[in-house]
């Protein structure tokens, strides 16, 4: 149980409070411990040093990590001490990013019927050199899919909502199943409008 704990999301912001990456708890405490990072908590703001935090309790009904001697309240959200610059992360290209960047939603119709309806389409077929890349495939239904079969949009007649791009990073890229609620106060709520467990 302590290793799933330890695994959990957190949000990484620059010095300037802007997402930069999201590691997991364990990561976020030694940065806390090293003095390269505080825990901020999203409900009034405040910083805290490892010290700082050691020193709070946590509710029964909070995550937390069993030491020795206490518990440990688990962090949501830190802030870089060291660190201004926003880096360039780059999203890794796969079934469920593509999920994530389409938001579940069929690239030809425009209709969201679920995950198990929903395919990945190369916009230009593999049969006519079409490579399996950001800018060449899209969320499409079953049925668009058939329509289309092996030809390009313009071939078939198909014209798609919005041509493939690689996205930018953002939190939503970076982890898989949990939804931190805490972070809607440092992230648009549009990056979740997104279901996170396509896989």
């Amino acid at each position: 149980m302590q290793g799933v704990v330890l695994d959990r999301p957190t949000l990484v912001l620059n010095r300037h409070w802007q997402p930069v990456n999201v590691a997991s708890v364990a990561r976020c405490l030694v940065m806390v411990y090293n003095e390269s990072a505080r825990i901020v908590d999203p409900d009034d703001f405040r910083l805290y040093t490892w010290e700082d935090w050691a020193r709070l309790t946590p509710r029964d009904d909070e995550p937390s990590i069993r030491c020795v001697n206490f518990r440990l309240k688990v962090p949501e959200v830190i802030t870089l001490t060291r660190y201004d610059k926003y880096r360039e992360n780059t999203v890794t290209f796969s079934r469920r990013n593509i999920f994530k960047r389409d938001h579940g939603t069929c690239q030809y119709c425009g209709c969201k019927p679920g995950s198990e309806a929903l395919t990945i389409d190369h916009v230009r077929p593999r049969s006519q050199g079409g490579v399996s890349s950001w800018e060449n495939c899209v969320l499409a239904c079953v049925e668009c899919n058939s329509r289309k079969a092996n030809r390009t949009p313009e071939q078939a007649g198909m014209v798609l909502k919005r041509k493939p791009f690689r996205p930018n990073w953002k939190p939503i890229y970076a982890h898989s199943g949990i939804r931190i609620e805490s972070w809607s106060k440092f992230i648009s709520e549009a990056y979740w409008n997104v279901s996170l467990d396509e896989s």
